[in-house]
């Protein structure tokens, strides 16, 4: 156990506020762009780099999970193809982008509703573009490809949805 100085155990005791609690911040009476360097769009950078931030995490998990899945698929002699299986492999290309995007988004101390929902935005433009692959309106080697497409801009739109969360 530490002991503290005897002037400051004397002043808890005495129910006097220690001395760490009567200072002010630093920044106490600034806006918040004068607090970033005085840059106004301070805001506006936190959200671009935590965009970033997501999609780098993303490919960090498609790359890392990806090759665990196809590590696991050959000692069982399968594969999974794009061509042959675009939906299988769309839905597993969402979920590794999304395993990896949520442990950075949870390590940011972001919350579950946020994480969720950002996840959500990894699956749904799969799942808006099977209906145009059953169809053949789109090609199965395009599936993937498509998807990312539409799932970056999406992935802003729920960004800007949370707009605090995430910096501006």
């Amino acid at each position: 156990m530490q002991t503290q100085p005897k002037q400051r155990q004397t002043q808890q005791t005495q129910g006097a506020v220690p001395v760490e609690s009567e200072r002010t911040p630093v920044d106490s009476g600034r806006t918040p762009a004068e607090r970033h360097g005085g840059k106004r769009h301070g805001g506006k950078w936190r959200f671009a780099r935590h965009y970033l931030e997501m999609v780098v995490a993303m490919v960090v998990g498609m790359l890392v999970l990806g090759a665990a899945t196809r590590g696991v698929l050959a000692l069982a002699g399968t594969e999974l193809s794009a061509s042959r299986n675009p939906e299988l492999a769309s839905l597993e290309m969402a979920f590794d982008m999304s395993v990896g995007m949520a442990v950075w988004m949870r390590r940011r101390g972001h919350g579950w509703a946020s994480t969720l929902e950002m996840c959500g935005a990894m699956f749904v433009p799969a799942l808006a573009l099977f209906p145009l692959l059953w169809l053949d309106v789109i090609a199965a080697d395009s599936m993937i490809a498509l998807e990312h497409l539409v799932m970056l801009p999406l992935m802003f739109l729920v960004m800007v949805r949370r707009r605090s969360e995430y910096g501006c």
